[in-house]
């Protein structure tokens, strides 16, 4: 598939790329995106939530009421669950929500959604540029130059360009990415899928099997 290159003010520059088929032509596995984004979420969640149980409870252990006689349950301790301020029943504990996921497994998802965007025509290379400093307005004029205001972008770019990773930051639902950093959720997340000329060839390389 051969795509235009694009300059920062949204015009042809006359280049043309051609988009890999192993990379941005296979048939999308819709089931590999869904357990690469579950990874994804997976590993964001913190695991900390911990409560207390019976025998974590500080309490006093003497016995409430006798044994018998009152009418009621036997008790012998206010640690117990039934009370307010007892212990909890199987309550949450920290634990690691992560799970294994094969490499290519990942690679494969990355390439079904690049390969989906593809299709749809939602795949834009961009010619290499840089911001002299960090500068909110400029990336939106960029936005605005490619009718892509107020619309779901992520931009992958080689690496270096810190100045681009500081004026998009304040702006929502658009993400400036490091092309080896780039995964499912986002992709998947974006609208349009924006890629620098710099980044589109390590990109082809690293998602080839």
């Amino acid at each position: 598939m051969e795509v235009k290159v694009l300059n920062k003010e949204g015009k042809e520059t006359g280049k043309q790329v051609s988009l890999d088929p192993e990379v941005f032509g296979i048939e999308p596995n819709q089931h590999v995106v869904w357990l690469d984004v579950k990874h994804y979420l997976a590993n964001q969640r913190q695991g900390t939530a911990k409560s207390k149980e019976r025998a974590e409870i500080r309490r006093s252990t003497k016995k409430i009421l006798r044994q018998k006689g009152s009418g009621g349950a036997r008790h012998g301790s206010t640690k117990a669950p039934i009370f307010v301020g007892g212990g909890r029943v199987f309550g949450p504990r920290p634990r690691n929500y992560d799970f294994k996921l094969n490499k290519k497994v990942k690679s494969l998802a990355r390439k079904s959604i690049l390969s989906a965007r593809a299709t749809e025509n939602k795949i834009l290379v961009i010619e290499d540029f840089a911001f002299d400093a960090p500068k909110t307005k400029q990336y939106l004029a960029f936005l605005n130059a490619l009718n892509l205001t107020g619309k779901k972008t992520i931009f992958i770019v080689d690496g270096n360009e810190n100045n681009l990773f500081l004026s998009s930051r304040n702006i929502p639902k658009t993400k400036v990415s490091e092309k080896g950093l780039v995964n499912s959720y986002d992709l998947v997340n974006a609208e349009t899928i924006l890629i620098s000329e710099s980044a589109l060839s390590f990109i082809e390389t690293n998602l080839k099997d």
